[in-house]
């Protein structure tokens, strides 16, 4: 019978066990906890079904182990026939795996069956998008890897290997490899698939201690206030609404391209997140915090009153001239990216006005929390994690709160009580004249312990240390006139540089079809 055991030394579990009659303690980087004892009482079961059905191989299960030539030579002699009596050890071994019967075992299928298997039973939860991606993983990189092996074959230095090569394989857009991300997104479906198999068939998984690739951070490059002015300014006027909500919303490109008339409301100045369009299809959005609803700005309810004008009667609110969602390649392709040449801006995504969306609004002094929520995040950790490192270069006023909160505090506390005839001695010491540190003298009535140092010169009294200029607040002040509370972008833009767009008249459709280059 085997044992489950513990090293003390390590804390690290091992399993104790005879097989052909000999004994091994094999060694694991398992914790002791009650998910990995479950995990190696599997792993024995896996043990006693392929000596029972004559496939084990001691390398196959611990290709570490220095067992691996004895217990093959313990396995050739016992296959070999003999009428030798049985000794005690092929006795301990028999009994040891009599309760696993052939007739019993459950016979495994190829990978390409189960992954199809896999992928129609799971397929009902998934969106569309994500049904698209993992059946492009398994016909694309999977199965013709794997497809025509046993599942329970599969261990784990082929996943490494597997791994290993597409490591090596091209990238998209010139580059030389695959991404890590993109790798662990096809590792990932491949590590359900035989963690599944494994729990329904009982052997070994195989997909242990393989951790997903490191991930550099997410590529942000947001645009400064200049650069958001000069964008609103020179884009295409059939476009400028459309960028002014993309900048001032926060929304994602699938978010906004499928946005409806249904989900603006204009009286309480909220815009919707219900629908988005992912590969031109209609999907609900991506998380269930991503439905939400997001507070207008007097900018973004002007654009999109004057984009009521264009499209108000249609379903969409940024749409083509037949009516149907605008496509953002084909925006990227013909607006986007040429407006960025000629002003001579670095090439960036769209999705980057998201980004300058979150960094604006840290900037001006915006509540995390509710930056969070107008994004669609649960908890502000992803805010300050992605974003709070481009603050500094865009207020420059880091520490400046804790200033004005000393100075506050503090202005009116006097200077501790030194002794005068100590300061001369200290000044004499060090060479630093007595009038230039700012200190309170001792008061008039001394101790007779200090009789003495009442005769001592008085220092002048120190000049009383002027507050900081306050620096600008940027945040709405309750009492300020109606315009800054009804549009907080100006309150913004007074302290930036950055001014309001010039206002445009409304485009007819007949002058300026909106995307009519699409």
């Amino acid at each position: 019978m085997s044992n489950i055991r513990v090293r003390k030394e390590t804390g690290r579990l091992f399993l104790d066990f005879r097989v052909f009659g000999v004994r091994c303690r094999e060694q694991t980087e398992l914790p002791d906890t009650k998910a990995n004892r479950k995990l190696l009482a599997k792993l024995d079961d896996s043990i006693k079904v392929a000596v029972a059905n004559g496939s084990y191989k001691h390398e196959h299960f611990f290709p570490m182990s220095k067992r691996i030539a004895e217990v093959e030579e313990a396995r050739l002699a016992m296959s070999t026939p003999t009428h030798k009596t049985p000794t005690s050890s092929t006795l301990a071994t028999s009994e040891m795996y009599s309760d696993v019967a052939p007739s019993s075992l459950k016979p495994t299928p190829l990978f390409s069956e189960f992954a199809n298997q896999w992928y129609s039973e799971m397929e009902v939860g998934w969106k569309r998008s994500h049904r698209t991606t993992t059946r492009g993983v398994l016909d694309n990189s999977l199965i013709p890897q794997f497809g025509p092996r046993p599942v329970n074959e599969i261990k784990k230095g082929d996943i490494l290997a597997f791994r290993s090569t597409l490591a090596k394989l091209p990238g998209i857009k010139n580059k030389d490899s695959l991404s890590a991300s993109r790798i662990n997104h096809i590792m990932t479906p491949l590590r359900m698939i035989l963690t599944e198999a494994a729990d329904r068939y009982e052997f070994a998984p195989a997909f242990i201690n393989i951790k997903p690739l490191r991930v550099g951070k997410t590529d942000v490059q947001p645009f400064t206030m200049q650069e958001v002015q000069d964008i609103l300014r020179t884009v295409r006027a059939d476009f400028r609404n459309y960028y002014i909500v993309r900048f001032f919303t926060g929304t994602r490109t699938g978010e906004i391209d499928g946005l409806k008339w249904q989900y603006v409301d204009f009286e309480r100045r909220t815009i919707s997140i219900k629908e988005t369009i992912v590969n031109d299809y209609e999907e609900t959005p991506k998380t269930g915090e991503s439905e939400r609803d997001i507070q207008m700005s007097q900018m973004v309810f002007d654009a999109l009153l004057a984009q009521h004008k264009v499209t108000g009667q249609g379903v969409y609110v940024f749409a083509t001239s037949a009516g149907t969602p605008i496509s953002h390649r084909n925006i990227s392709k013909r607006v986007w990216y040429p407006l960025l040449r000629l002003l001579g801006l670095k090439k960036r995504v769209p999705y980057q006005t998201r980004h300058t969306y979150a960094t604006l609004m840290l900037a001006s002094g915006e509540a995390p929390e509710w930056i969070a929520r107008q994004m669609g995040h649960t908890t502000t950790e992803m805010l300050f994690r992605v974003y709070s490192r481009f603050i500094p270069n865009l207020t420059r006023q880091d520490g400046s709160a804790f200033e004005r909160l000393m100075a506050a505090q503090m202005q009116d506390q006097p200077h501790p009580i030194i002794d005068p005839q100590s300061l001369n001695e200290v000044s004499a010491y060090s060479g630093i004249n007595p009038n230039s540190i700012g200190v309170n003298h001792l008061p008039k009535i001394q101790s007779r312990v200090t009789e003495k140092v009442e005769q001592a010169p008085e220092l002048p009294e120190p000049e009383t240390p002027k507050p900081p200029v306050a620096l600008p607040n940027t945040r709405i002040n309750p009492s300020a006139d109606a315009a800054l509370i009804a549009n907080p972008w100006l309150e913004i833009a007074k302290h930036s540089g950055l001014s309001m767009p010039p206002k445009t008249d409304p485009i007819t459709p007949s002058d300026h079809p909106a995307g009519d280059l699409l």
